[in-house]
């Protein structure tokens, strides 16, 4: 009986020390949300500005052509992938990555119809589990990320857009809603079939050195490169979003499993109180 009690005393206090690091990063993961989501409205206006301005060339030049707006047969299809680095956030990562495979394997017959590029440890590592190639990888991303840390696999999935290696790119991340729900989604980057027709009444005539086309050359794959970092964003305030939920939930677990403790830890005591004092009855009789 002895033994039974020193068994969970220990199980109480472990169980308490698990429940003081899943409360420390519920509180570390509620900082960085909100820090997560001021960076993500800062990011805004700029992608609003971006678009209007493109959009606006867009719209007020004839016979403006660019490989990024236009649609082309479907040969072969690009995926840019956001998860994080680190775990411990539920089904964060879980259920965007199988809805990229349930994707690819619906969409998709061979490895030659599509390319992958993966932000994030845990989506190179899921993905190469099972055998996807990946074309490009970009993992340690800062809690707080700056445009520089995904520069590069950005420039080289739109230039590859651009240049025909594919026919189209997706980028694929879980939407923040809120802090209990983050929404994985898929959503096609380009082409930019949307740009020219927004509804943009340029409110001045602007003329453009060396020519409007040039101008949207340059733009264009800018504003693409800015939709994916603003995807970053959104992804990495879902991220914590989703991480401080998972630690609030252990930390009420833990809550409850140690009251089950301590409940059996008061029956074994009482119990070991009652043949205490029967077996010093019993040798009183005797």
């Amino acid at each position: 009986m002895a033994k039974g009690m020193r068994d969970i005393k220990r199980q109480i206090k472990s169980t308490q020390n698990s429940k003081q690091i899943t409360k420390a990063m519920e509180m570390v993961a509620a900082s960085k949300l909100r820090r997560a989501q001021d960076s993500a409205e800062a990011a805004r206006p700029y992608a609003e500005k971006m678009k209007e301005v493109v959009a606006s060339i867009a719209s007020g030049t004839k016979g403006i052509k660019h490989p990024m707006l236009m649609t082309r047969e479907i040969k072969k299809t690009g995926y840019l992938i956001i998860t994080s680095d680190r775990g411990l956030a539920g089904g964060y990562n879980a259920n965007l990555l199988r809805m990229v495979v349930n994707m690819i394997k619906t969409k998709h017959k061979s490895a030659d119809e599509y390319a992958i590029y993966v932000l994030g440890r845990k989506g190179r590592d899921f993905l190469r589990k099972r055998k996807f190639q990946i074309a490009s990888e970009v993992i340690g991303i800062a809690d707080t990320p700056v445009f520089a840390d995904i520069k590069a696999i950005a420039n080289e999935a739109v230039s590859n857009f651009e240049n025909g290696s594919f026919d189209e790119l997706y980028v694929v991340y879980n939407e923040f809603v809120n802090v209990m729900t983050q929404i994985p989604v898929s959503k096609r980057l380009l082409p930019l079939e949307d740009i020219q027709s927004t509804d943009h009444t340029p409110s001045a005539s602007y003329e453009y050195e060396p020519s409007a086309e040039e101008v949207l050359a340059v733009l264009l794959p800018k504003y693409a490169e800015t939709m994916i970092y603003s995807a970053l964003m959104d992804a990495k305030a879902g991220e914590f979003g989703a991480r401080m939920t998972a630690m609030g939930s252990a930390s009420k677990n833990a809550d409850q499993l140690i009251s089950s403790y301590t409940l059996q830890y008061n029956r074994a005591r009482q119990a070991a109180i009652t043949q205490e004092i029967s077996e010093i009855v019993a040798g009183a009789n005797a």
